[in-house]
């Protein structure tokens, strides 16, 4: 069955950054990729901000960052909600 012209999903580029020029390696996890603490490593700009760009469909998403063993929440969005460990997940929304 064919798919009418414009009715694909369409993805976003969505770019997360977090400022830790101290830490030694940091990992995005979330609602994207299972909650894995290895599959999405970040990468640190000269500056210390690290980076990392992903690709996602329309939807919203809980995410956290895996600092150096330890979860931190992103302090720059203010969009968050509390998780079953009592602590928080910051959200990102993806439009189309």
């Amino acid at each position: 069955m064919a798919k009418k012209p414009g009715s694909e999903t369409k993805r976003k580029r969505i770019d997360f950054l977090f400022d830790a020029p101290e830490a030694a390696s940091v990992f995005l996890a979330g609602s994207f990729n299972g909650w894995s603490l290895r599959s999405h490593p970040m990468k640190k700009s000269a500056d210390g901000i690290w980076k990392k760009t992903m690709i996602l469909p329309p939807g919203d998403y809980e995410y956290k960052f895996w600092v150096d063993g330890r979860w931190q929440e992103d302090p720059r969005n203010e969009r968050c909600r509390t998780n079953c460990f009592g602590s928080l997940n910051s959200i990102v929304c993806v439009r189309r």
